[in-house]
């Protein structure tokens, strides 16, 4: 057995009949686009959220974290899945989707889980525990669900039960990741492509400004972009391309709604550019696309901060680095930087001794790989 398998026997008092493991995800250009019908490029990450489950013979739920160790044994039941407030909301969410979705469960289970994505860092691990939570459902009740209906049954239980109107791309990558590989998908659609990484060594920088998007100005932006789609007049911001943008984009007349319908639409077809240069080899335009990507989030989308923006612009002007751009929802979290391997060690080093001396703290470092989506643990 391994170490989550004596864990959860320690803490339920029989082994599990499940143990499962779903990665965060960095996403490498195209930020809050999702939700406007374009594209996103993230790639999942070998960091995660590890689950292990056992069916119960009545109606309880119950949910065991040893990252929130503190809070103890989260008690719910099949017959009541109220929000209670804490972190166990997001699995019973997921329960309440798959219920919504038409595949009841019918019984209770124990869950307990583990992972190493530093929380509310914007490494999607509110997703990547999601998707954990739906791949030992899936396992357990033998419900007959793809990766891609996984990811939408999470996407459902966040916007519903947990209150975010997240887009689909976290989910998404993390039950649809592929080692080695970016994944290029459309959300409008959810086609999708892969796209390799090549011999670069991605670097996440965790700036230790912690966000909560349900607390945040996220939901704010979604409403802003919705405000600008109606005024162009389309279905969906990412339907039109830049030089439609400009040529309409007087029909906005709040002026923040503008900024923020601009990086939309310029994003998406930077998004689309990122993928095309990885396909051809072209790290140099690919890390040119990262800086502008930083650069839009930060003055049109405004939801960078002064810890992110450091990082961004240390790492932009650093020797072995192709680009380097803040990921995630913003507000806080971490940067992404493409990095030549002989590189990273200098890099890492310079990066962490010039934040400290700015804001009197060494940032965590993560030198990530690209890694293979949800996936079940066989015997």
């Amino acid at each position: 057995m391994n170490q989550i398998e004596l864990n959860f026997e320690k803490q339920f008092d029989a082994p599990p009949q499940a143990v499962c493991f779903a990665p965060g995800r960095v996403n490498l250009i195209g930020e809050h686009t999702d939700y406007n019908g374009g594209h996103v490029f993230p790639c999942a990450i070998n960091m995660g959220i590890r689950c292990a489950a056992s069916k119960r013979d009545d109606s309880k739920l119950r949910f065991f974290s040893k990252n929130f160790k503190n809070s103890g044994i989260a008690e719910y039941s099949l017959g009541d899945l109220s929000p209670k407030g804490c972190w166990a909301d997001y699995p019973a969410g997921v329960i309440r989707a798959f219920n919504s979705f038409g595949y009841p469960i019918k019984s209770g289970a124990d869950f307990y889980f583990c992972g190493d994505l530093p929380d509310g860092a914007g490494l999607s691990s509110s997703a990547a525990l999601e998707v954990a939570s739906a791949a030992a459902l899936k396992e357990l009740f033998n419900i007959p669900v793809t990766g891609q209906e996984s990811a939408l049954i999470c996407q459902f239980a966040e916007n519903r039960f947990i209150g975010v109107n997240c887009g689909i791309m976290d989910q998404f990558a993390s039950a649809m990741g592929k080692r080695g590989h970016a994944l290029l998908l459309d959300a409008g659609t959810l086609e999708f492509e892969y796209a390799p990484l090549g011999g670069a060594q991605l670097v996440i920088i965790n700036s230790g400004v912690k966000h909560s998007l349900a607390s945040s100005a996220y939901n704010d932006r979604r409403r802003e972009c919705e405000t600008a789609q109606t005024a162009l007049g389309t279905s969906f911001l990412c339907s039109l391309t830049p030089d439609e943008f400009e040529e309409r984009k007087r029909l906005i007349t709040d002026r923040v709604c503008r900024r923020r319908a601009k990086h939309v639409i310029y994003e998406n077809q930077r998004a689309l550019d990122a993928a095309t240069a990885l396909k051809k080899g072209d790290l140099d335009l690919f890390g040119k696309l990262m800086n502008e990507s930083h650069a839009s989030l930060r003055d049109d989308f405004e939801v960078s901060c002064r810890e992110l923006d450091f990082l961004a612009d240390f790492a932009q002007k650093s020797d072995g680095v192709y680009g380097s751009r803040m990921t995630g929802g913003g507000f806080g979290g971490c940067t992404v930087s493409l990095v030549e391997k002989s590189a990273v060690r200098d890099f890492t080093c310079a990066i962490q001794a010039s934040f400290n001396a700015e804001f009197g703290r060494k940032p965590e470092v993560y030198p990530v790989t690209a890694e293979n989506g949800a996936a079940v643990k066989k015997d």
